[in-house]
């Protein structure tokens, strides 16, 4: 049980909302030109905002920025009304009966022991809407490590899966041995489907050991970057450019930042 009152529903707020959005769509000039396709990138960009919020847990930052992601769903909607593709209520509507429909074990008499059940019941329901295929949905635009380990928790979900972290850690071993086959010997395509060949071993090793590899590989970037900026930092206190370091030297200052990290952890 929640341990204050949920705030009643916002209706009056998102009315002025939406209000708001129909305006700048018929008064400004930059709203006015958007199309479905030029909002693309920018919802992307908002997106990838919301993530990092969420990476730092900076909740007042995430309120900020779901509203700007909200305002790219209320444009695309606008415009979907304009032309007479769709409306407000039909984009409500829609999530409201999708919600209902893939829980029935909230909504109806259907049983779930845990989250695994909803999962497997939530694939389920996709083929009984028509779909063909349990990986259809899975978006080509999603970074590829995301998209690879949703693919195979999909498919996992149908009984497609190791069944022992010790098999994945050899297939991994295995993909290793061809990848170094591919490349002294291959050609540059080979080499290439033999390189995502280990990559994908590698996102199925990641969900037996309960990581996301997404947020693994986001995590070392950003390690990278911060020991990468204290070198560069470093030296121009030196008085020094990092163009005219030796490579013996960026080490040096390498190691440094990491015995600073591990001080503070």
């Amino acid at each position: 049980m929640p341990r204050h009152r949920l705030p009643s529903i916002p209706s009056k707020e998102f009315s002025r909302f939406v209000a708001i959005v129909r305006r700048l769509r018929k008064e400004c000039p930059w709203d006015r030109r958007q199309t479905h396709r030029s909002l693309r990138e920018g919802l992307l960009e908002e997106t990838y905002e919301v993530i990092e919020t969420l990476d730092r847990g900076d909740m007042r930052e995430l309120e900020k920025e779901l509203g700007d992601l909200l305002l790219h769903v209320a444009l695309h909607a606008a415009i979907a009304e304009e032309k007479g593709e769709f409306a407000w209520e039909n984009v409500l509507r829609g999530i409201n009966r999708k919600l209902i429909r893939r829980h029935p074990h909230v909504f109806g008499t259907a049983k779930a022991a845990g989250a695994k059940d909803v999962a497997r019941a939530w694939e389920k329901t996709k083929l009984q809407e028509g779909r063909t295929s349990l990986l259809e949905g899975v978006p080509r635009a999603m970074p590829a490590l995301q998209r690879a380990l949703r693919v195979q928790q999909r498919a996992s979900h149908a009984g497609f899966d190791w069944s022992k972290v010790d098999d994945v850690w050899a297939k991994v071993r295995e993909e290793v041995e061809e990848l170094r086959v591919a490349a002294t010997r291959g050609k540059k395509r080979a080499r290439e489907e033999e390189f995502g060949d280990f990559l994908f071993s590698l996102v199925n090793f990641s969900r037996f050991l309960g990581i996301n590899p997404e947020h693994a590989l986001r995590a070392t970037v950003d390690k990278f970057t911060t020991r990468f900026q204290y070198i560069e930092t470093e030296l121009l206190r030196q008085g020094r450019d990092i163009h005219g370091a030796t490579l013996a030297e960026m080490d040096v200052l390498w190691t440094e930042a990491k015995k600073r990290r591990r001080s503070r952890s």
